[in-house]
């Protein structure tokens, strides 16, 4: 029977942000459908308009997620009973604006943003636009990782590494953003004239592990 030595190696990296991320959500509500979809386009239209305003391209705006439902509300009817009313047509729509990371162009998109005739909800993220290359070094630190750890296992245990039988890695998908958050003044009007102040977004920590397995000899 072949003995084995199985280790996990995981690698370990920071990574500083280069790319900012503009989340916006926007909820569009009639009674009508064809009304909350006609004020749905508009909302998408006003946020196009004011990224235009800015630099962009209205293809830069990307939707990330858009849903449609019958919308209902409970409440007591005079009888005080329970009830579902129906109230409309919700139409919510997910979308971002990705741009490299620059203090000068990031309060001219948010300025932009809130002077537009819609209310999106905001938020920011401060990610990496190379992200193969984020995975690609975790990758080779978990190997080398491995190898390091195996190498002093059978030192000590007075063997020696064999043959590579088996490499397992699980393809998860690796969240790489910041933690740091940034909170934005509710009040469009003071939002519009102000100015962002420097900020630096805390570096980004990942990890990730490659379990190896490999044949013992004497």
């Amino acid at each position: 029977m072949k003995r084995k030595l199985t280790v996990k190696g995981v690698g370990k990296i920071s990574v500083k942000p280069d790319l900012i991320v503009v989340k916006m959500e926007l909820s569009s509500l009639r009674p009508d459908y064809q009304e909350t979809m006609e004020l749905a386009a508009q909302s998408v239209k006003a946020l196009q308009e004011a990224i235009q305003a800015v630099g962009f391209t209205k293809e830069d705006l990307k939707t990330t997620n858009f849903s449609l439902d019958i919308h209902y509300e409970k409440a007591y009817d005079h009888a005080g009973n329970y009830k579902s009313k129906f109230v409309g047509y919700l139409c919510e729509q997910e979308l971002k604006l990705e741009f490299a990371y620059d203090l000068t162009l990031l309060p001219a998109v948010l300025a932009a943003i809130a002077q537009a005739p819609v209310n999106p909800q905001l938020e920011l993220k401060f990610t990496v636009k190379d992200k193969t290359a984020v995975q690609e070094k975790l990758l080779v630190k978990a190997t080398e990782n491995a190898r390091q750890k195996a190498e002093i296992l059978t030192k000590a245990a007075g063997v020696s590494l064999g043959k590579l039988l088996s490499i397992d890695y699980n393809w998860s998908e690796i969240q790489l953003y910041s933690s740091t958050r940034y909170i934005m003044e509710d009040n469009p009007y003071v939002l519009a004239e102000a100015s962002v102040p420097e900020i630096e977004p805390d570096e980004i920590n990942v990890s990730d592990a490659v379990t190896f397995v490999w044949e013992l000899t004497d």
